[in-house]
């Protein structure tokens, strides 16, 4: 049988086994001996920890025995505000344990960020690290349902954890029993809360297996430098890799820095990656030592990566770069497999097996090969979010009868091929961050002398989109370089530096719709012909 045929038949003999009691911790952990190594802390900050999956079981036990103790209940929120630590993979594990449901969160939100999350998913505890926990109890008068704030870095949490019970009554949870939320980038309005079921973590298994030539392998290691908040981070990686029996590394921390990326991907030996492409094109640019890294898979997605970059990562790391595709609604829904199927110069790849994927039209109706359309997927499917928190309508409007409507525009040829034409809507993907410009724009909007403002993506060579806001000012107030740099720090304190404009654009109006819409396309026209960045 050959590659490809071995693809089809995977394809046609597909079929998934979605037991009705299933919760993520208890098939995470229980799963694989307790002396097996699940995960490996190599913070730059703290020395480097090693944790079997017996350690983390108890660990996560006592956690939950703590919420417990705190009156936690089914369905209560719990955020879990940290970066890549071993903690944080705890948290997780106590909340999903608890019946209760997480909510992780990005270490470089703005305020403004987190208290819009936080309040509107009525979150009851949070689970943080030092500075996180700060940031939140500075927000807590806002935050009426909020109880308790736990900081895993003090004294006073480590003793309680010391001394609480290692053994754990843990909740029975069914597979559609609500486990996460993740909020989406809010491309339209406010950022939404894309719920998903415990059954989520089985609709992403293939997803990762394709891209990754099949896991695991004998000396897998899984490393992401994508933070676990997000949905490739903590679906994409840490997750299934625990669930597979592979080894995750968490670390080193802080900005992505090529040549220490480098060096750790070669002392911790680290086999398989998911590198955004923007880190892939950091580290073309600056062309690190890379030849002690032994890399065995790598996988990418967020946006096309081109022919030139995927021949660089072929020359550079010896194995293939196979690109996916989804969103935090539905996610790795399409993906590259280069050991079954050749690449095909600006496409995807092909639906990943368990996925009926289409291009369709706005009501639905499946579109003729090579016709553009929205890209979708069919219901029922693991992957498929139960629904946005508290937000039917926009729920319903997701959905053209059973199709989900992802919201990008792609095209497929006879052979299945997929390629991504672009966004049916205004996300700004930059750095690899999914960045809806409502936020930035309201962040902007209420600053005094700001009568209105627009914000756009424009070509990026190293972030693949950059975030340009257009500001028109009030009639008595000249635009400059110092107010520039006041609205681009409102933007880092209240949304996050990955969401900071790299320009301010001073206009006297903006293209409008005869209804008062901003005409983005128009605006990212009149930028590239101004020199984009």
């Amino acid at each position: 049988m050959s590659a490809e045929q071995g693809y089809a038949a995977w394809m046609a003999g597909f079929r998934w086994d979605v037991p009705n009691a299933f919760n993520i911790a208890t098939a995470i952990l229980e799963r694989h001996a307790p002396d097996q190594l699940a995960l490996i802390d190599a913070r730059d900050t703290a020395p480097t920890r090693r944790f079997t999956y017996g350690e983390l079981d108890v660990l996560s036990n006592r956690l939950a025995n703590i919420l417990f103790d705190e009156g936690a209940a089914p369905e209560d929120r719990v955020a879990i505000l940290m970066p890549q630590r071993a903690e944080t993979a705890l948290a997780h594990f106590a909340v999903y344990k608890t019946a209760c449901i997480a909510l992780p969160l990005f270490s470089a939100f703005g305020l403004e960020a987190l208290r819009f999350r936080l309040k509107d998913a009525g979150v009851r505890f949070v689970i943080a690290d030092r500075e996180g926990a700060e940031r939140v109890r500075a927000l807590e008068p806002d935050l009426p349902e909020l109880e308790r704030v736990f900081d895993v870095d003090s004294s006073t949490f480590q003793q309680r954890m010391d001394e609480t019970e290692p053994w754990c009554a843990h909740e029975v949870t069914h597979s559609e029993d609500p486990a996460l939320i993740i909020y989406t980038s809010g491309t339209t309005g406010a950022s939404k809360g894309a719920v998903h079921a415990h059954r989520v973590l089985l609709g992403h298994l293939p997803g990762v297996e394709m891209p990754h030539e099949g896991l695991p392998q004998p000396g897998d290691r899984f490393w992401t430098p994508a933070d676990w908040a997000w949905i490739g981070g903590l679906l994409d990686v840490l997750l299934p890799s625990l669930y597979l029996g592979i080894p995750v590394v968490a670390g080193p921390g802080g900005k992505f820095d090529p040549d220490r990326v480098a060096r750790f991907l070669a002392e911790h030996e680290i086999r398989n990656v998911f590198f955004p492409p923007t880190a892939l094109r950091l580290l073309r640019r600056a062309e690190p030592d890379l030849s002690s890294v032994r890399l065995r898979s790598i996988g990418s997605g967020g946006e096309p990566l081109g022919d030139e970059l995927t021949d660089w990562v072929r020359r550079s790391f010896g194995c293939d770069v196979n690109e996916f595709y989804g969103q935090t609604e539905a996610n790795l829904l399409i993906s590259g497999m280069a050991s079954s199927f050749a690449r095909r110069p600006g496409a995807i790849g092909r639906a990943v097996p368990g996925h009926i994927v289409a291009i369709v039209d706005d009501d639905g109706g499946v579109m003729a090969w090579d016709e553009p359309g929205l890209i979708a997927v069919h219901r029922p499917d693991p992957v498929i979010f139960l629904g946005y928190w508290d937000n039917p309508a926009a729920t319903q409007a997701k959905f053209r009868g059973d199709w989900l409507i992802t919201g990008d525009v792609g095209r497929m040829d006879a052979d299945g091929y997929v390629t991504f034409l672009g966004r049916d809507d205004d996300l700004i993907n930059a750095a690899g961050y999914r960045i809806g410009p409502a936020e930035v724009e309201a962040v902007i909007g209420e600053h005094p002398d700001v009568a209105q403002v627009a914000v756009v993506g424009v070509p990026d060579d190293a972030r693949g989109e950059a975030v340009v806001a257009c500001v028109v000012p009030r009639q008595d107030v000249t635009g400059s370089d110092e107010f520039a740099e006041v609205l681009q720090e409102r933007v880092r304190d209240g949304v996050g530096r990955h969401a900071t404009p790299r320009r301010v654009v001073f206009r006297e109006s903006l293209p409008l719709t005869a209804t008062g819409k901003v005409l983005r396309r128009d605006l990212r026209a009149m930028l590239a012909v101004d020199g984009g960045v």
